[in-house]
């Protein structure tokens, strides 16, 4: 593009994608984007209407007539890939996510992380690389930002520096700004699966075993309370979303989330999102208030996408007073990690006191603890399946029925091991599979 950068042409050629990545990163390449992005606004402004409301065959029209104007303007002389690029990003910039926009299309990955207006990274098969990609400068970031908050009633400013939002493809959002953020604003973006991954994909990509699937899918059929557990990004939220797919369709459900992600499939769901607080602190609805409500609207289970605060206490009672067959998510590091963090989640809710009596508590409410965990290769994997079974004096009883055997450490690979043959909850569960030949090999 001749003039653009610093004066010099800049050609694309054969190397199309490479020679594009370059030319983004530029403050000439930078600067003209945004002058043909103020002439589209302008012609909008001009007819009466908004990007938000104008077709988008004018929006198109409308970025071509820009360049034809700015390159003539400029003396740009722009080959058809050139001109192609220039549309295409401005386009973005009028009616979508800037910079975003084709890193949210690029099936291949699964997390976008903003550090700053300058520095992007994006994950591939669980492993973080940074991409040639850029905002123009913070007001831009900013801008953006705004686009994704502002839909769905959340906003993000100096008295509210984080938030956790979605788009609207159901994409996970959180942003967190100056003054909290001190190298600018920063970004992370959970994509949301356009296809729900099947539960033989879990098979079929060694994130578990077929008898691990086969033993879940009957613990859910058969309406035990499950709790899935690990850290952030290990899956826990795709595997709930995976085992929900067993239940019954004519069972009522109801899922309750801080952003709703859930692709349940049936077709008597009721899902329902938490609200931050306004401007003066007032009419927030957080998961508790959600998880009270939801046990007055006659639901069959109720799915909470994580636990995360005094809910616990409600879910807790709802998995221990006939809705059975809940299931939720929570953040820990192994199964007696998780049940640690529910007796102090339990006691911001309210319920203090003799230890033991919250152990019992727990032990009662919940039959099966699932652990998932992502693997320095960037696999996530089930590591552990467990059953609650009860106390042993002030311990939890766990019968683990699954382990995955690492080997060598830290390497991500191993094998998936049948620990015992005989579930607890065994005469509860219908169709189960028979785990005598698995756990003879798998204890061999």
């Amino acid at each position: 593009m001749a003039g653009l950068i610093n004066g010099v042409g800049v050609k694309i050629t054969g190397e199309a994608d490479l020679a594009a990545a370059e030319l983004r990163t530029t403050d000439g390449y930078q600067r003209t984007k945004f002058a043909i992005f103020n002439l589209v606004l302008e012609q909008l402004e001009a007819l009466g209407i908004t990007a938000e409301t104008a077709p988008a065959s004018m929006i198109r029209d409308g970025v071509e007539q820009a360049i034809t104007r700015f390159a003539a303007k400029e003396g740009l002389a722009l080959n058809a890939a050139e001109r192609s690029l220039l549309a295409a990003e401005v386009q973005n910039e009028v009616v979508g996510l800037g910079p975003l926009e084709p890193l949210l299309k690029d099936p291949s990955i699964d997390d976008i992380i903003v550090n700053g207006p300058f520095r992007i990274f994006v994950e591939r098969g669980g492993q973080l690389s940074a991409v040639p990609a850029r905002f123009r400068d913070t007001a831009h970031l900013m801008n953006i930002i705004q686009r994704i908050v502002s839909p769905i009633g959340r906003r993000v400013d100096e008295a509210t520096p984080y938030v956790d939002a979605r788009l609207q493809d159901g994409s996970r959002v959180n942003v967190v700004i100056p003054p909290i953020a001190l190298d600018g604003p920063m970004v992370s973006i959970r994509k949301f699966r356009t296809q729900a991954m099947g539960a033989q994909d879990y098979v079929r990509l060694g994130s578990m075993s077929q008898e691990m699937l086969g033993f879940l899918s009957a613990a859910v059929r058969s309406r035990l309370n499950i709790l899935i557990c690990g850290g952030t990004g290990s899956g826990k939220t795709t595997l709930l979303n995976m085992l929900s797919g067993y239940i019954e369709e004519r069972e009522r459900l109801i899922t309750i989330e801080d952003a709703a992600e859930l692709q349940l499939r049936q077709s008597h769901v009721v899902r329902l999102e938490t609200r931050p607080a306004n401007l003066d602190g007032s009419r927030e609805v957080n998961a508790r208030d959600l998880v009270r409500n939801a046990l007055r609207m006659r639901p069959d289970r109720i799915i909470l996408g994580e636990v995360r605060g005094a809910e616990a206490v409600e879910m807790l009672q709802a998995m221990s007073t006939g809705h059975d067959g809940s299931m939720a998510t929570m953040h820990a590091n192994s199964s007696r990690d998780a049940f640690g963090r529910l007796e102090m989640l339990l006691g911001f809710g309210g319920l203090g006191g003799d230890p033991k009596t919250l152990r019992r508590y727990i032990a009662n409410s919940i039959q099966i603890v699932i652990q998932v965990n992502r693997m320095a290769n960037g696999k996530r994997r089930v590591t552990s399946v467990s059953e609650l079974t009860g106390l042993e004096g002030e311990s939890y009883s766990l019968n683990q029925l699954f382990g995955f055997e690492e080997q060598p450490p830290l390497s991500g690979l191993g094998e998936f091991r049948t620990l015992s043959a005989r579930p607890y909850f065994g005469h509860r569960l219908v169709g189960a599979p028979d785990l005598r030949g698995a756990a003879a090999r798998g204890l061999a």
